[in-house]
């Protein structure tokens, strides 16, 4: 059987709404989060921005990998926006309704060799898009400072 890879990052409140992101690479630097107001004061970027750009960074690097990777193109530098909808479900709470990506090439299409089959192909090569439109299972678990679990929610399948 293969090793599944995992990945683990560990977040501190520091106040009020701060949390400090710790990466499990050694050498990158911390990042703040926070809440917009009235919760918070913006002293970073919240949880759905963080989803948004994530999904912006991978589809991007998936474009990239595509067009310089599998045939050997040049793209130059990309540039992309995303813009994050937010909706309230059947219970009025906030989610992320949708997203929108905006990737701009640096060149012109025309000079870009293969570009109708990457485009065909470069999403599916994402993983951070895949899976949110797919749904992720996530687990929770709230622990006391005892570690004594006050609250548990399994929805990802255990590794066999």
């Amino acid at each position: 059987m293969s090793e599944v890879p995992s990945f683990t990052i560990t977040l501190q409140q520091e106040q009020d709404f701060d949390f400090r992101v710790k990466f499990d690479w050694p050498d990158n630097p911390d990042l703040l989060l926070d809440e917009p107001e009235p919760l918070g004061k913006r002293h970073g970027p919240n949880a759905a921005r963080l989803v948004a750009a994530a999904v912006g960074n991978c589809l991007s690097a998936s474009l990239v990998f595509c067009l310089r990777s599998k045939f050997k193109q040049n793209p130059g530098p990309l540039r992309a926006s995303v813009t994050g909808q937010l909706a309230r479900n059947e219970h009025g709470r906030i989610r992320i309704g949708g997203l929108s990506v905006r990737i701009e090439l640096a060149e012109d299409a025309s000079v870009l060799q293969h570009l109708d089959r990457c485009m065909a192909q470069f999403e599916d090569f994402c993983v951070v898009t895949e899976s949110i439109r797919h749904g992720i299972p996530v687990d929770v678990e709230v622990v006391d400072a005892a570690g004594r679990s006050l609250h548990a929610r399994r929805e990802v399948p255990a590794l066999t």
